[in-house]
C-alpha cells in the first residue's frame, strides 16, 4: 500500500473515530435532554435533569438502519418461546426496531441516534432522531436528507407503533440535525401548516406529525445566555480547538452536568483526536508549500530557512510526489 493510500485511509479512520465519539457525547441523556427542552415544545423552560427520566431505555446510536424495510425488524418466537429472525413457525409477529450489529451490512446507513420520549402525560411518546454533520453537506441540500429521514421515521412505524389502517396511532417524529463549522449559530423549526386556499373546513389530523429542526454551530464559541445556551454546549462538546479541561469545566460549571466516568472518556478521546487531526493538517499544508516553493524555483537551503524542515526531509517530499515508474 503506497503512502497516499495509507494516508487516506488513516484519514478516514480519524474522521470515523472522531464521527463515533460525537455520536456517543450527544447520546448521553443529560446532552439530550439539553437538546430536547430547545426543541421540543412540551419540554421547552424545563430543566434538563427532569427530561431525563422522560428518555425511555438507552438511545440507539448508529445501529439503527434507515433503508426502508430494515428500520423494523421481525422476531418470531419459537416453539421454545425464543425470539428468532425469519421464522413463522407459529405466525405469531414482533415488530421491533431493528438494532443490528453496526458491522452487518456495513454499507448500509444508518440513524446517528434514535430513542423513544414519553410525554408528560405518561402515554404518548414521539421519536426523536439527532444526527451530527461535521459541516453543511457539498453534495446536497441537507434539508432534503432530512425530509427523507423524517419520513422514514414514520413509515418505519408500520406494524410497530400503529397496525393495518390506525393512523391515529402515527406518533409524532423530531429528526435533529447539528451542523458544525457553520458560519453563524442558527436554530430553523420546518413543520408542516395548513394554507386555507378555499373554504375553512376543519379537516382533522395532526400537523405536528412532522418536525425537522436544523442546529447549525459557528466555529467560535458563543456567550453563555439563554438565546446561545444549547449552542454554547454543542459548540463545546464538539469543539476541536478546546482542551479537555476547557470542556469538562464548562460542561461542570456551567451547566451543572456531572461528568462521569463515560462522558470523561469520550471528551479525552475527542481532544486526542482533534489534536491528531490538526497535526496532519498543518502537516499536509507545509508540505503544500514545500512543493510550491520547490516548483517556483526555491533552493533547498531557503526552503530550510522557511520551513525548518531538514534537507532530508524536504527530499522526502518531494520525491513521495514523484510517481512510481513500473
Amino acid at each position: 500500500m503506497d503512502t497516499e493510500i495509507k494516508n487516506a485511509v488513516s484519514a478516514t479512520d480519524q474522521d470515523a473515530q472522531y464521527d463515533d465519539k460525537a455520536k456517543r457525547l450527544l447520546g448521553n441523556k443529560i446532552i439530550l435532554a439539553y437538546i430536547l427542552v430547545k426543541t421540543v415544545d412540551e419540554f421547552k423552560g424545563m430543566n434538563p435533569k427532569d427530561v431525563v427520566y422522560y428518555i425511555e431505555g438507552e438511545p440507539f446510536i448508529s445501529v439503527v438502519p434507515v433503508e426502508p424495510g430494515l428500520t423494523n425488524v421481525e422476531k418470531i418466537p419459537s416453539n421454545d418461546g425464543r425470539l428468532s429472525l425469519d421464522s413463522r413457525e407459529n405466525g405469531q409477529r414482533i415488530v421491533g426496531i431493528n438494532t443490528e450489529n453496526a458491522e452487518i451490512n456495513e454499507g448500509l446507513i444508518r440513524f446517528d441516534i434514535i430513542f423513544y420520549v414519553r410525554m408528560k402525560d405518561g402515554i404518548s411518546q414521539v421519536i426523536v432522531n439527532v444526527e451530527a454533520q461535521k459541516d453543511e453537506p457539498s453534495g446536497y441540500h441537507i434539508l432534503n436528507r432530512a425530509v427523507f429521514y423524517v419520513s422514514r421515521l414514520v413509515s418505519s412505524q408500520k406494524e410497530r407503533d400503529f397496525v393495518n389502517q390506525n393512523y391515529n396511532d402515527i406518533k409524532r417524529v423530531f429528526s435533529i440535525w447539528v451542523c458544525m463549522n457553520m458560519d453563524e449559530n442558527s436554530m430553523d423549526y420546518i413543520h408542516l401548516t395548513d394554507d386555507k386556499l378555499i373554504g375553512s373546513y376543519p379537516w382533522k389530523g395532526r400537523l405536528d406529525l412532522l418536525n425537522i429542526v436544523l442546529i447549525g454551530i459557528s466555529n467560535e464559541l458563543p456567550e453563555h445566555d439563554e438565546k446561545y445556551e444549547l449552542h454554547r454546549l454543542l459548540s463545546t462538546l464538539l469543539s476541536m480547538e478546546l482542551t479537555v479541561d476547557e470542556k469538562l469545566g464548562i460542561i461542570e460549571k456551567e451547566y451543572s452536568i456531572v461528568v462521569d466516568d463515560r462522558i470523561r472518556e469520550d471528551v479525552s478521546a475527542m481532544c486526542n483526536l482533534s489534536q491528531g487531526i490538526r497535526e496532519k493538517g498543518r502537516a499536509e499544508e507545509e508540505e503544500r508549500i514545500i512543493l510550491n516553493m520547490y516548483d517556483n524555483g526555491f533552493t533547498f537551503e531557503q526552503i530550510v530557512l522557511a520551513t525548518s524542515r531538514s534537507i532530508e526531509e524536504i527530499n522526502a517530499i518531494i520525491k513521495k510526489r514523484e510517481p512510481v515508474l513500473a
